[in-house]
């Protein structure tokens, strides 16, 4: 459903990768291992796209070329026009698809792509992002401590990183489900507090900014395309942890996320969504009494409507 178009043409070091196939097995297993001691493609990130506004999904692959550890960007442009704002690099590649089939799909195809390269971890990010120096390593951290680790997020916090705020606003910190099935951000609203670094479980990442462990994707699979937009990061985190892997977030990385920069455009749909993949998702992994609170909310919000 997608066609390349290369910003930059890169050699993909293919005798390199036939070389260390051992090695990279070997760290697939357990840890993950860095490109210097590979010599293939293994840190990868995925930036999901559909008409940003002006500068937006520039300072976002900017920020992620600049903020070290990842060997390939993959920019998927689900509105088109995304050629004319992104910076020329070796490490980009440009893929438009052929259709808008939401932001699981688009993210399927970037991840594909780095998979077939060799990833052995691939970041997925939103077109609205500024990522920090060095927040790859945080989230490597946590695939190297244990081998059941599928899925870390960084601390995303609210706003453009070049505005600063202070205090900074958090914007989530994992997601939990609420008795109705509602996907909430953890610590959303809340001032950051900077000495709170310490990585911990969560139910769920979210799909804004998250990196996976290439082990998880073989296993669990991709995002399940038909969400269209929203709880795709939701249903993934559940069907990994009935697999018998764990989310993390790893508060010492962090990302600063704008928010809406592309949904805007959906209007009334996204409401539409939202309720729409909520129930779904209820359906798909919760119990009895929590689908029956999901399907009363629905109810109370149309009486109010």
């Amino acid at each position: 459903d997608a066609s390349p178009t290369p910003v930059a043409r890169t050699q993909w070091r293919d005798s390199a990768r036939n070389s260390s196939t051992r090695t990279t097995r070997t760290a697939r297993r357990g840890r993950v291992l860095r490109a210097a001691e590979t010599g293939v493609v293994v840190l990868g990130a995925v930036v999901v796209t559909f008409r940003p506004p002006p500068g937006s999904l520039s300072r976002a692959v900017r920020s992620v070329l600049d903020g070290g550890g990842i060997d390939r960007v993959v920019v998927v442009d689900n509105g088109g026009g995304a050629s004319g704002d992104l910076p020329d690099d070796p490490r980009l590649e440009l893929v438009v698809a052929d259709r808008n089939g939401g932001f699981g799909a688009a993210a399927n195809v970037g991840i594909r792509r780095l998979l077939a390269a060799g990833a052995d971890a691939i970041a997925v990010l939103n077109d609205d992002v500024e990522v920090t120096p060095g927040w790859t390593a945080p989230l490597l951290a946590e695939f190297d401590a244990s081998i059941d680790v599928g899925a870390v997020q960084p601390k995303l916090l609210l706003g453009a990183r070049s505005a600063s705020p202070t205090p900074a606003i958090v914007n989530s910190l994992g997601v939990r489900l609420d008795p109705a099935g509602a996907g909430i951000d953890i610590g959303y609203g809340e001032p950051d507090d900077p000495a709170d670094a310490a990585a911990r479980d969560v139910e769920i990442v979210t799909g804004g900014a998250v990196m996976f462990r290439r082990r998880f994707l073989e296993e669990v699979g991709l995002f399940d395309e038909c969400w269209f937009l929203y709880y795709e990061d939701v249903d993934l985190s559940l069907r990994g942890a009935h697999r018998g892997w764990r989310c993390r977030c790893a508060p010492s990385a962090v990302v600063w996320h704008v928010g809406g920069a592309s949904t805007s455009v959906l209007g009334d749909r996204t409401r539409f969504l939202q309720e729409r993949n909520r129930l779904r998702n209820a359906a798909r992994h919760l119990g009895a009494r929590q689908i029956a609170a999901a399907v009363w909310l629905s109810v109370r919000r149309l009486r109010h409507a």
